[in-house]
């Protein structure tokens, strides 16, 4: 619990206590912030992008069932939102089929500066591209939008968590507005003392204009979150360092991060229906299943055995219950046939994959040079 409701809206002198919002906002993006470190966020944990090339390869075949579904455009647009050090981005060209990448134009999308020996190809920018024609694909994004901390009073009373550099708390002024009204649609807290939910009001935003970016296509937004039903009384919010959870400190010297309310920002104004899915079903639906080979390869053929086994060991991290593969997948599908759907029954003649796709090259690692390796001994795990 937070100490001191008496006097809420008391600042300190030296003005350094601030809502959470700006405080990570200054921690995480600011000139010093943490994304802007030259190790990059692979040196401090590890999404499904560092897991297994796999991944990138199911973003490669989705893309290639969204160009379908468009009709093969001249121009297909595929957009790494929170793009880190390049690695996804990277993966997908090196596994899209040779006609496909010859007519994709590729963007990452990241505040930190472009890192060395990325693939030329890759347009390197701060802000996603406008009138998207492809695939605007957003990987743990949303969890790293900062937001406002609420937590409430001994009156029940729902406040604003302030915080120092050092991370230290109290509570400030009442939450009112069009955050007070998001809390009551999407996190009503009870009236117990310490009770706490972050506001996701402003990944709302964030999403909706992300997906205002896509003209026609799809946009997806991948992370672990929550929903209604099940939201945790005490709040998600924590740090990483160097592989391992800490506690959250917004002096830039951490990962700050906050599960995300999913189904809030699958419904955000202004987008029509959304699909909420688990990263299990969706990476499922795009040929990451986890099934062992038949044990009849290892005879006939031991090293495409030992390939599968690897293989089939690293979907099965991708799809895991109570891991990876119980991220959420909302996808939004802009500027398309209504009937059509990516991942599951689509139109006649939509969504087969290009003949002769065959995923990732073989030995392709997925990262450009010394751009997202883990430091060894880190225990770099996922968040």
């Amino acid at each position: 619990m937070t100490a001191g409701t008496a006097d809420g809206d008391r600042r300190e002198p030296d003005g350094t206590e601030r809502g959470w919002r700006a405080a990570a906002q200054e921690a995480l993006y600011g000139p010093e912030g943490f994304y802007r470190r030259p190790e990059g966020p692979a040196g401090h944990f590890r999404t499904s992008v560092h897991a297994s090339a796999l991944f990138a390869g199911a973003v490669a075949r989705l893309l290639c069932r969204v160009d379908e579904a468009l009709g093969r455009p001249p121009v297909l647009d595929f957009v790494d939102m929170a793009a880190g050090r390049g690695e996804l981005v990277t993966g997908v060209l090196a596994a899209l089929p040779e006609e496909t990448a010859a007519r994709t134009r590729a963007y990452a999308v990241e505040l930190a500066d472009r890192p060395g020996g990325l693939d030329p190809r890759v347009e390197w920018r701060a802000e996603p591209p406008e009138r998207v024609t492809g695939l605007l694909f957003a990987n743990e994004w949303l969890d790293n939008v900062p937001v406002e901390v609420a937590e409430t009073d001994s009156t029940g009373t729902a406040r604003r968590v302030l915080v120092r550099a050092d991370g230290t708390e109290r509570l400030g002024e009442p939450v009112g507005g069009d955050e007070a009204a998001w809390l009551a649609r999407w996190w009503p807290l009870g009236g117990e003392e310490g009770l706490r939910a972050e506001i996701g009001l402003d990944r709302d935003r964030a999403w909706a204009s992300a997906v205002a970016a896509v003209e026609r296509g799809v946009a997806v937004v991948v992370d672990y979150g929550h929903l209604a039903e099940a939201r945790p009384p005490f709040g998600t919010l924590t740090g990483f360092r160097d592989g391992r959870e800490t506690l959250p400190v917004p002096d830039g010297s951490c990962d700050i991060t906050a599960h995300v309310a999913v189904d809030a920002c699958a419904a955000a104004p202004g987008l029509p229906g959304a699909r909420l899915l688990t990263q299990r079903e969706a990476l499922r639906a795009l040929g990451v299943t986890g099934a062992r080979p038949p044990l009849a390869l290892a005879s006939t053929d031991p090293a495409a055995y030992v390939r599968a086994l690897a293989g089939a060991g690293e979907a099965a991290e991708l799809t895991a219950e109570g891991g990876l593969g119980d991220f959420w997948w909302v996808v939004q599908v802009v500027g398309m046939a209504e009937e059509f759907d990516v991942f599951g029954s689509v139109p006649d003649g939509l969504g087969d994959l290009p003949e002769g796709f065959g995923g990732l090259p073989e030995g392709f690692g997925g990262l450009p040079e010394g751009s997202g390796d883990l430091p060894e001994g880190s225990g770099s795990g996922e968040r």
